[in-house]
């Protein structure tokens, strides 16, 4: 029979791994007597570990959610998990990278050596894109509270504080309380979203989470509508798009390219390529802008007819001026100087 210490951690891995465990089943497991598991329980108990006992014929234990937490249990690609996981909780914009950190140090100090020594050589670095701001962080508590609504399909009540342009005076419909059908917690380049049913606008809004500040109590139940293309996914990257939901970006053109289509589409992510012929095609292409929709499309190093709309045309021709005159100007003084120099 293996040393009490050594059944005990067998009895809490096995607690662990399912919700109900029969008694009789639990001393086969660990190849002792029923007693000796009513034992192993008590001592259990003792270190903090709510174990809930069913009595009768098919009694058995539970290990149950307590008011404190206990020590706890991982194997060791749980603990590696778990590390990997702190180490990257920055980039979650959660606003818990100090917490992750702190809490990295406390399982690490009570991992056994060899998980130690995988965990200190696995250093992550997350690294967010170069040239953007760094994104607002959102608070924590209002997370949890976000997503106990969700849950409970509850209607929120919340102040939302509205991006303006400086200077503008605030918009007093804008600064109204709101109220919202909670359907999604989503993160989106770094920010928390909440993907609702606006009550008032009656219609899908996405609200960013750190400009959120909810009121209590909450409203009344709701039933889930159901979201537009069924899948969130696919819902956040449509509106992100600039669309409503169908995954079109909001500067859409067709043109037709002196390429062969097979060419075409090799380079062409999300747009619709149609075969005119050996050396032509059709190409319909989205962008967020009719000048990055040309530049985009100008790309492809070939002969362009432009089918439409008049928008796309405009912005052909406000970047032939552009390069136009970025070939006729002449190298300024400076830029002659930094030439010479290099």
């Amino acid at each position: 029979m293996p040393k009490t210490s050594a059944r005990l951690l067998s009895l809490l891995s096995l607690l662990q791994a399912r919700r109900d465990w029969p008694g009789q089943l639990l001393a086969e497991r660990l190849e002792v007597s029923p007693r000796t598991v009513r034992r192993d329980v008590d001592r259990l108990r003792e270190l903090g570990y709510p174990v809930v006992a069913s009595k009768g014929p098919d009694g058995g234990y539970r290990l149950d959610a307590g008011a404190e937490l206990p020590p706890l249990l991982f194997d060791d690609e749980q603990a590696v998990a778990l590390a990997v996981a702190l180490q990257t909780a920055t980039t979650t914009g959660a606003g818990i990278g100090e917490a992750a950190a702190r809490a990295l140090n406390t399982v690490r100090q009570v991992m056994p050596a060899r998980l130690r020594h995988r965990v200190d050589a696995l250093q992550v670095t997350a690294v967010e894109r170069t040239g953007t701001q760094p994104n607002p962080q959102a608070d924590p508590h209002v997370l949890v509270t976000l997503s106990a609504a969700v849950h409970a399909r509850e209607v929120l009540r919340f102040d939302y504080t509205s991006a303006s342009p400086p200077g503008a005076a605030a918009d007093p419909a804008a600064t109204a309380p709101r109220r919202a059908q909670p359907h999604h917690l989503v993160t989106w380049g770094g920010r928390w979203y909440l993907v609702a049913w606006d009550l008032d606008r009656d219609d899908w809004r996405t609200f960013r989470v750190d400009r959120i500040t909810p009121r209590t109590p909450t409203g009344p139940r709701f039933t889930p509508r159901e979201l537009p293309g069924g899948e969130v996914a696919a819902f956040i990257a449509g509106r992100f798009q600039g669309s409503d939901g169908s995954g079109d970006r909001p500067c859409r053109g067709e043109v037709i390219l002196d390429l062969p289509a097979p060419v075409v589409s090799s380079y062409t992510r999300d747009g619709i390529v149609e075969e005119l012929g050996p050396d032509r095609c059709r190409l319909v292409l989205g962008a967020w802008s009719w000048p990055g929709l040309a530049a985009t499309i100008g790309r492809y190093d070939a002969d362009i007819q432009v089918i439409g709309p008049p928008e796309l045309t405009d912005a052909f021709a406000h970047l032939a001026r552009r390069y136009a005159n970025a070939a006729t100007n002449g190298p300024t003084e400076l830029s002659e100087r930094l030439l010479l120099e290099n």
